[in-house]
């Protein structure tokens, strides 16, 4: 009875391993790319002469960096101009997929610049 009980423990510390390295690199691809996201925004908040199509660019570049499946809809790029204020709000919206031993599940990511009234 013992012996049952140390193989199922042994399988359940196992199943928590697996699982942890099965979820936490989209968690950490995340945070970066949130990070990311914060540099762009204020970057291109400085350079006049960027679009709005020009962002979106540089955040999917970023993206890629990190393997993360964004496509150029999934990206929202609004600018806030005022007197003496110009900045640009960046967020994305995706999906990432992760597969563990029988079973799979998407874990819902999204990130943003900040906030919108810097």
């Amino acid at each position: 009875m013992g012996i049952i009980k140390a193989c199922l423990g042994f399988l359940a510390i196992a199943a928590v391993f697996v699982g942890f390295f099965q979820v936490a690199p989209p968690l950490l691809a995340n945070y970066s790319f949130q990070d990311d996201l914060k540099t762009v925004a204020m970057m291109d908040s400085a350079n006049f002469q960027k679009t709005d199509e020009d962002v979106r660019t540089d955040v999917l570049r970023r993206a890629k960096d990190h393997d993360l499946p964004i496509e150029s809809k999934q990206v929202t790029v609004q600018r806030i101009n005022s007197p003496g204020l110009s900045a640009v709000y960046v967020a994305a919206d995706y999906s990432v997929t992760v597969s563990l031993p029988g079973y799979s599940f998407d874990m819902h990511f999204n990130p943003t610049s900040g906030n919108k009234g810097f």
